[in-house]
């Protein structure tokens, strides 16, 4: 497959080519490249952190209500 004058080489690169790519690398090769290639957090807006501080107390409200079920199921 010849790449045409005026198009990106990386176009032509298809998600099978970077899996074969991927899976050849040694573990250190992989690791040097994924931290040259970083991705900083999202920042998340007012309501996507109210929304996760909700599920994050209602995990641990849960967390404690298993432990009390449990507790009392073993008197």
């Amino acid at each position: 497959m010849t790449p045409k004058p005026d198009s990106n080489p990386a176009d032509e690169i298809s998600a099978d080519d970077i899996a074969s790519v991927v899976a050849s690398l040694e573990p250190d090769q992989l690791i040097s490249e994924k931290e040259k290639h970083h991705c900083p957090r999202r920042r998340l807006s007012r309501t996507e952190m109210v929304i996760f501080w909700a599920l994050r107390f209602y995990l641990v409200f849960m967390f404690g209500v298993v432990v009390y079920q449990i507790l009392t199921s073993a008197r």
